[in-house]
């Protein structure tokens, strides 16, 4: 595959940094940002910074190991995170985590994003499981997105936030906006009282795009019978 430069990586940060504080997917310090510039080499956000203010100078290069290799600020204690994500999927050049407040609170509940609400979503996203407990920072929270390596574009973390990789960070961003629009569609669903996802057959013949449209993961968000 190829990588991002360090310039447009950090460039990358920054920008979903503030577009994530914009939105309120991020109080006080929380969440974090990555990209990957080349096979074993990463940029990540700082801890214990706003994402709405970062400059370039916090931000810090670290290989897929941990160790720092630029930078003089302290990454991320959820880079472990990050890193797992990167080994398993060697196509994954960005991750984004945050805790966006209609998922989170999805995520808290413990309830996954698997039915099939709207058309795009069924194609672009796909299933939103809810990966098991652990704390923040952990070897255990590293250790609980693993599974979902390869099959799906993004996880709830329960009782902790979202997550989302793609090829590249931007598109990782996109596709959290996006777990949090259908978290909120659903929302809205319970809150007027119906359940009406796209039918079996609907999510059938979506899927067929999955290839023209360059998807190759997400799961098969679930239908009703006609």
């Amino acid at each position: 595959m190829s990588y991002l430069t360090d310039e447009q990586a950090v460039q990358d940060i920054l920008e979903i940094g503030r577009r994530m504080y914009q939105r309120g997917f991020a109080s006080g310090n929380d969440g974090n940002i990555s990209a990957r510039v080349g096979e074993n080499e990463i940029w990540t956000t700082p801890s214990g910074v706003s994402k709405g203010f970062m400059t370039e100078d916090m931000l810090v290069k670290v290989n897929l190991q941990g160790r720092v290799l630029e930078g003089s600020w302290k990454p991320s204690s959820e880079v472990k995170m990050h890193l797992a994500l990167y080994r398993e999927m060697p196509d994954c050049g960005g991750v984004v985590h945050a805790h966006p407040p209609v998922s989170t609170t999805f995520a808290a509940a413990g309830v996954p994003l698997d039915k099939a609400y709207l058309q795009e979503a069924v194609v672009l996203l796909g299933e939103i499981p809810v990966a098991p407990y652990a704390m923040p920072g952990s070897r255990e929270l590293a250790e609980s997105v693993v599974p979902y390596c390869g099959k799906y574009n993004g996880l709830l973390l329960e009782h902790h936030g979202a997550v989302a990789w793609a090829a590249d960070p931007i598109h990782a961003f996109y596709r959290l906006e996006s777990i949090e629009y259908n978290a909120t569609i659903a929302m809205y669903s319970r809150m007027m009282g119906f359940d009406r996802p796209l039918t079996e057959k609907q999510v059938d013949e979506l899927l067929t795009l999955r290839p023209a449209w360059g998807v190759t993961a997400g799961g098969r968000p679930k239908g009703r019978e006609e």
